[in-house]
């Protein structure tokens, strides 16, 4: 089940978001630390995550479900956001060079036919990034976070996963270390959390951060289903 866009929309606005989005986007960035030349998709709730490519990436867009609704972004300037239909997206094959997937993975009741769709709008030499709950950690426990909601994935479940849909994993990571509690000491402390956290315990992580490429051998695969019409791509305004 799809959580709602404004309750996102609060989440990162909070003290607890603030941390969470801080130490996610340090690892997206060096996943992807130049996307000058390309175009960038983000799919579910991305927005907090995609400020530092806008200048720098040729197009930067955001997407979210029908079922999640959509909260205007950016705050300055038109709006980068359209109402879609996840499992029918509105852009031509091959048109998209990087896709940034959060908070969609865990909560899609039909993922498959969803990154069918992402492979299709992905370039040849498209990258995925897919930031999930970690299966194992403390974040996928709690309800007082986004986090807590929808179905979370290990490492090894992602991995299988994407290669089943036809995608190449490239690199795993992991972020939220910290306990996904209000106390102000210990969200003052995250960067240390996270420090020991990547040192030593990997596996208790509060999401996974993985990275995949197109696979473009082996056949393309089997589109099951009929065809959805795709949400009329409007910006907001």
């Amino acid at each position: 089940m799809w959580t709602d866009a404004i309750d996102l929309r609060d989440f990162y606005a909070s003290a607890l978001g603030g941390v969470a989005r801080r130490m996610i986007a340090r690892r997206v960035r060096q996943m992807w630390p130049d996307v000058a030349g390309h175009s960038v998709l983000g799919l579910g709730y991305a927005t907090p995550f995609l400020d530092p490519f806008r200048g720098e990436a040729d197009s930067v867009l955001a997407v979210m479900p029908a079922a999640q609704g959509v909260i205007p972004w950016p705050a300055d300037g038109a709006s980068q956001t359209a109402l879609v239909d996840e499992n029918s997206l509105p852009f031509a094959d091959r048109s998209i060079d990087r896709a940034l997937l959060v908070h969609a993975l865990e909560c899609s009741e039909h993922v498959r036919p969803m990154m069918r769709e992402i492979w299709r709008v992905l370039s040849d030499s498209g990258r995925m990034i897919a930031v999930v709950p970690n299966l194992h950690g403390l974040w996928a426990q709690s309800e007082r976070t986004p986090f807590g909601h929808g179905r979370p994935y290990s490492t090894h479940q992602l991995s299988r996963g994407l290669r089943h849909v036809m995608f190449t994993p490239l690199k795993a990571s992991a972020a939220l270390f910290v306990p996904p509690s209000r106390s102000r000491v210990l969200l003052s402390s995250a960067v240390v959390w996270e420090e020991v956290g990547e040192r030593w315990f990997k596996t208790f992580a509060g999401v996974v951060v993985f990275e995949a490429t197109k696979q473009i051998y082996g056949g393309q695969p089997t589109f099951e289903g009929a065809v959805r019409q795709p949400y009329v791509a409007v910006a907001l305004r």
